[in-house]
């Protein structure tokens, strides 16, 4: 299971040491967030299950699949309400401050408060993953897929992407009123959401899902700021203000004694 939390925490380990620990103490509270959606989704599931006929198969599925949708609904509608509480306490933070500008970004928080939610949706999506590992038993003893254990890591991995992507996505919208964009943002997150039903036909719901992840990167990116010119720099590792640095110095009259 190293395979899902790797590029997390990479991600986080590379990217925290240069945000403020302001924003590192939101993401805590970003992670509360989306325990309250959980449990709320949770709960209408559970009452909706228990008021129904639970000996109807067919209407259980049904009933999963409602709860499915009811917790994406609940997470995008939390992931709005911590925006707004983080634009209230930017504009206050921008009050208070000398120069009359918040000493953090929206990209920041977009940035941290997705992974946040990524990595703590991709922790409780693995517990109980983790838990049936332990064992009694052999995965595909009874002609199931022996895969199921990297599938699940390879699917969780990219549900963390995922959220960080939609977070950047989601905060960026928001702040430009495009609401075209939340829409795009809720509507791919139904549909991941959706293909792990598809499970245990594993090419049919991990393909399109990462199809997703790598278009929602790229939009990301490109939102963060990202361009062309520096992933090209990036790839051939060109560092054009030293190069200046050495020529200016290199151009200089050396002093007389």
């Amino acid at each position: 299971m190293s395979l899902l939390h790797d590029p997390s925490l990479r991600v986080l380990s590379g990217s925290a040491a240069g945000v403020p620990c302001l924003i590192l103490l939101s993401s805590l509270l970003r992670a509360f967030f989306w325990l309250v959606s959980l449990l709320l989704a949770s709960l209408i599931w559970f009452i909706s299950v228990h008021l129904s006929d639970q000996g109807n198969a067919r209407l259980q599925y049904s009933l999963l699949i409602f709860g499915a949708a009811v917790s994406v609904l609940l997470q995008e509608a939390f992931r709005f309400a911590y925006f707004k509480l983080l634009k209230k306490a930017d504009e206050g933070l921008a009050t208070i401050s000398e120069d009359g500008r918040s000493p953090i970004s929206l990209k920041q928080m977009a940035y941290v408060s997705g992974l946040s939610f990524g990595i703590i949706s991709g922790v409780f999506s693995v517990i109980n993953i983790l838990a049936d590992s332990i064992g009694p038993g052999i995965v595909g003893i009874h002609g199931d897929s022996p895969y199921y254990f990297i599938t699940s890591a390879f699917l969780t991995m990219a549900v963390v992407l995922l959220h960080t992507f939609w977070g950047v996505i989601f905060f960026d919208a928001c702040e430009r009123r495009r609401y075209w964009c939340l829409g795009l943002v809720v509507a791919s997150h139904l549909v991941t959401s959706g293909l792990t039903f598809l499970n245990p036909w594993y090419v049919a719901s991990l393909v399109p899902i990462y199809i997703i992840t790598v278009c929602m990167g790229v939009w990301a990116f490109f939102t963060a700021g990202g361009s062309f010119h520096n992933v090209l720099k990036c790839l051939s590792c060109k560092q054009e203000d030293d190069s200046r640095v050495m020529m200016y110095s290199a151009l200089q009259v050396p002093f007389e004694d």
